[in-house]
């Protein structure tokens, strides 16, 4: 079983301290189901396991039982090159994702080659009752569009959603600080007109202040736009 073959790997690369520290900073992921293996080692597992022909039977067997298990997941669909599956990996695997770190690392190479069909699958994920399948919507949007294909209609979209979930309010935030780093007329409307809810609104603008990438006048402008 590859699973098995796996989860051996996994154990020999374990780092006790490393896991005690990671599992301090995960909330919502019991400490068991922490290994403790490195970043830069589960990616060059990732890379070496995405060859073998049944990684499928991996890929398919869900819910993992460790987070690591859960990380090299996230890693094997972020290589894959072709668009296609790489969609339907990921569709099958972000119902289960069930923290920060999992959500935020995961990031499919191939959609930079692919963001017109991608943007049919954001909206669907926004739409999601899944915390981290709506958080990782908002990051893609965050990485992907912000740029030259950005649109005000993506940051007035991510505007509108309303959470009760800390994961996703804090994506929002780091969303809009982005944006006012990148986009900063068009998206200053946003933050003056109080757009978003109270404490999402004062995150951004925190965010945006700890961001070398906004101008020291912007910065104190900013400032004085929190909500008391």
């Amino acid at each position: 079983m590859i699973t098995e073959e796996i989860r051996d790997r996994l154990f020999e690369l374990q780092d006790i301290k490393y896991r005690d520290f990671q599992s301090g900073l995960i909330p919502g992921v019991e400490t068991e189901a922490f290994i403790g293996v490195r970043t830069p080692e589960l990616r060059k597992l990732a890379k070496e396991f995405a060859k073998k022909e049944e990684i499928d039977e991996f890929l398919d067997e869900l819910p993992h039982k460790y987070f690591d298990e859960n990380q090299l997941h996230a890693f094997i669909i972020s290589g894959e090159k072709d668009y296609e599956k790489a969609l339907g990996e990921l569709n099958a695997f972000l119902p289960y994702v069930n923290n920060w770190a999992t959500c935020d690392q995961m990031s499919p190479k191939v959609f930079k080659k692919h963001k017109k069909e991608l943007l049919p699958e954001i909206d669907k994920w926004l739409k999601s009752d899944k915390t981290y399948t709506v958080r990782f919507a908002i990051g893609m949007l965050m990485e992907h569009f912000l740029d030259e294909d950005y649109d005000v209609k993506y940051p007035e979209t991510v505007a509108q959603i309303r959470s009760e979930e800390y994961y996703v309010n804090m994506m929002i935030a780091w969303y809009f600080a982005t944006a006012l780093a990148k986009q900063y007329d068009t998206i200053l409307p946003f933050i003056e007109g109080k757009k978003l809810d109270t404490w999402t609104h004062n995150k951004a603008i925190q965010k945006a202040v700890e961001s070398y990438r906004i101008t020291p006048e912007q910065k104190e402008y900013l400032k004085k736009l929190k909500i008391k």
